[in-house]
């Protein structure tokens, strides 16, 4: 194969091509690279930025109040009571410090000299990319003896800093807009996503009260309100996550370790409890790091370590036995590791993933020592959670032999032998094909005789399949129900999922549209959202919407989705006409089943997504899980939205 030849690009490369950008002109170029988007993620980050200073203040321990209002037109009000921002002239550039941190990036009290000992604004852009991203933004500092102001619009000095008045007060204000010209797709910002970050900062910093009110006069629920303060601190936080996953503690108590080295502390709340996977949140001086960094990692690490020397040490665990795996040991943990460090060093500026080596020893170090400690002095606690372990790892043993043994009953010759149910498509490119998962033989048998079955393949299920709520992975690989559709996708589940070998571009559930169908649907998008998630998240799994009704006179008919539908064609077609309800599937003939529910270019289908995966993942557990309170609890909060009923 010969080279490919470049074409050279037209045009001039000389020292004219070098183009430079003065001051926060470079943030409004490419926002991306300061704010991660310039979509919904972006614009919320620009009141984490301003909060996260008045944080800073809370870490330095000068302020214990920070009230965050939504106002009207996109704008948003951070007040503090801190130190306030310094107003005299900044020796370096000769204009109020106030100004150098509001116009130039870079600069800030977080580099030294003292003014902050951790904090979570390492690169000190955090106050002025937001000034840079507003249509304006004004800031208002109190010192303790005056009032002072100054306005700026798109990063530029609009109104000098000037003394406004007198107070006693201490602390900073600020409001700004952002501007539309950068974020085009929304500037409205959504009080739960502002909620989150907020609770989250209560949490982190124990005893410091947060307030965040919607002042709007359109919003959907006006002056809402939310006063935060735990004085539990991040106790209080696992706590919290253990309510919302409604799941159970093992052990009696939320386990909590601490530490400080220098300029560092480490601390870590953890509990273990009844689910089967685990959960774990991380922070460096406040601030979430989604892609954990070297103090997760230490975690995770001494939390095998440790409860596998505990186990060996007191002969839980005798000579000769296998190690806990890491998975085994995390089983059920929720947890939330906090630390706080001079020098943070992350990877970006929106601060995914924490860097520092030093901080992951000092974490390995405090539960090295003090988890150790906390299950020698708790004996009946240790036994709860070497037992939970070791549950674990017989079930990923058992899990591991179901595997192989689903791999060798569906093997010929080497070849995956496909379930024996499935009619498959004539098609093997998965970027064309669907399958479309169906309930009963009857209605499989109608859809098989209805389908293209050039790029449409059919697999008639029977009867309730397994909760996977419920149940271990072991369970999942042996149930006879599930196990023809993890052979057919042909991606196999959990940590052995593998997108890339996708037999089919669309799954389509087809249930009934009664109380069996909805079990159904929910069965089986319950065993999706937990064991091959990256199919909801790429857009693969779709339901079908077989209509309820056919409304004909003569020769004319309509296919009703809804009582009001149907209602809307019987008036449309003059009365005196024939109502047909469909009461399932399997009553359809194939060429109805065609019309309604399979061809593409008069089909109805909902294609399922992951907008709010924690949400998903709460609620999967009220309805799926085994805890009968909380879906009691939910049935009756939510069945005043129940409509429809097939009762």
């Amino acid at each position: 194969m010969e080279n490919e030849r470049v074409t050279p690009v037209t045009g001039t490369y000389d020292e004219n091509s070098i183009q430079v950008l003065e001051g926060l002109e470079a943030v409004r170029k490419r926002p991306g690279m300061y704010i991660g988007s310039t979509g919904e993620r972006g614009l919320h980050h620009l009141v984490y930025e301003i909060v996260d200073n008045s944080i800073d203040e809370a870490l330095a321990g000068y302020c214990d109040k920070i009230t965050v209002d939504i106002l009207d037109d996109g704008v948003i009000k951070v007040t503090d009571n801190g130190r306030g921002i310094p107003v005299g002239i900044n020796h370096q550039k000769g204009i109020p410090t106030v100004t150098v941190v509001y116009t130039i990036l870079h600069a800030g009290g977080k580099f030294g000299g003292g003014g902050y000992k951790v904090s979570g604004g390492l690169h000190g852009v955090g106050a002025s990319v937001v000034n840079a991203l507003s249509s304006w933004l004004e800031v208002e500092v109190r010192d303790g003896k005056h009032v002072y102001k100054e306005r700026y619009e798109k990063g530029i000095v609009k109104e000098p800093l000037k003394m406004t008045g007198d107070t006693a007060e201490t602390g900073t204000t600020v409001y700004f807009k952002p501007d539309p010209a950068i974020f085009t797709d929304t500037t409205r910002f959504d009080y739960d996503t502002l909620l989150k970050r907020l609770r989250e900062q209560s949490f982190l910093n124990a005893g410091i009260r947060i307030i965040l009110t919607d002042k709007r006069t359109d919003a959907d629920l006006p002056d809402r309100s939310d006063d935060l303060c735990f004085e539990g601190g991040i106790r209080s936080y696992v706590d919290f996550l253990l309510e919302g996953m409604k799941k159970e503690k093992l052990n009696k108590d939320v386990i909590y370790l601490s530490t400080s080295e220098k300029d560092s502390t480490a601390e870590i709340a953890l509990v273990w409890s009844t689910a089967y996977d685990s959960r774990i949140v991380s922070f460096a001086n406040t601030l979430h790091t989604v892609d954990g960094g070297t103090h997760e990692q230490g975690f995770r690490t001494s939390l095998a370590n440790v409860v596998n020397k505990y186990a060996f040490d007191f002969k839980k665990l005798k000579e000769g036995n296998a190690r806990l795996k890491g998975d085994d040991v995390l089983e059920g943990v929720v947890a939330v590791v906090s630390v706080k460090l001079a020098d943070a060093q992350f990877e970006s500026q929106t601060k995914a993933k924490l860097g520092n080596t030093s901080i992951g020893k000092l974490v390995r170090d405090l539960v090295n020592e003090k988890l150790y400690q906390y299950l020698e002095e708790n004996p009946d606690e240790a036994k709860i959670i070497i037992d939970k372990a070791i549950a674990a790892s017989n079930a990923r043993e058992a899990a591991q032999k179901a595997r192989d043994a689903s791999r060798s009953k569906s093997a010929i010759g080497g070849k995956v032998r496909m379930p024996e149910k499935l009619k498959d498509c004539i098609s093997d490119d998965p970027t064309k094909t669907e399958i479309f998962i169906v309930e009963g033989d009857s209605a499989g048998g109608s859809a098989v005789e209805g389908r293209n079955s050039t790029y449409q393949a059919i697999l008639p299920l029977w009867g309730k399949m397994l909760n996977v709520e419920k149940a271990r992975v072991d369970k999942v690989y042996g149930n006879e129900k599930l196990t023809p559709v993890i052979v057919a996708l042909g991606t196999g589940v959990a940590e052995n999922f593998d997108i890339n070998k996708l037999r089919y571009d669309k799954i389509v559930i087809m249930a009934d549209a009664d109380v069996d169908g909805s079990h159904i649907r929910t069965l089986l998008l319950t065993f999706f959202f937990r064991y091959m998630p990256e199919l909801i998240e790429t857009g693969h799994i779709y339901l079908a919407q077989p209509p309820l009704y056919r409304v004909a006179k003569g020769k004319r008919y309509y296919d009703a989705f809804t009582d009001e539908e149907r209602d809307r064609y019987i008036e449309e077609l003059g009365g005196n006409v024939d109502v047909q309800r469909y009461k399932g599937l399997g009553e359809m003939n194939p060429e109805q089943l065609w019309e309604t529910t399979l061809d593409p270019e008069h089909r109805t289908m909902l294609k399922v997504n992951m907008a709010d995966a924690r949400l998903a993942d709460e609620t999967f557990s009220v309805l799926m899980g085994e805890e009968v309170e909380p879906r009691r609890r939910f049935i009756e909060e939510n069945a005043v939205f129940a409509t429809d009923l097939d009762i």
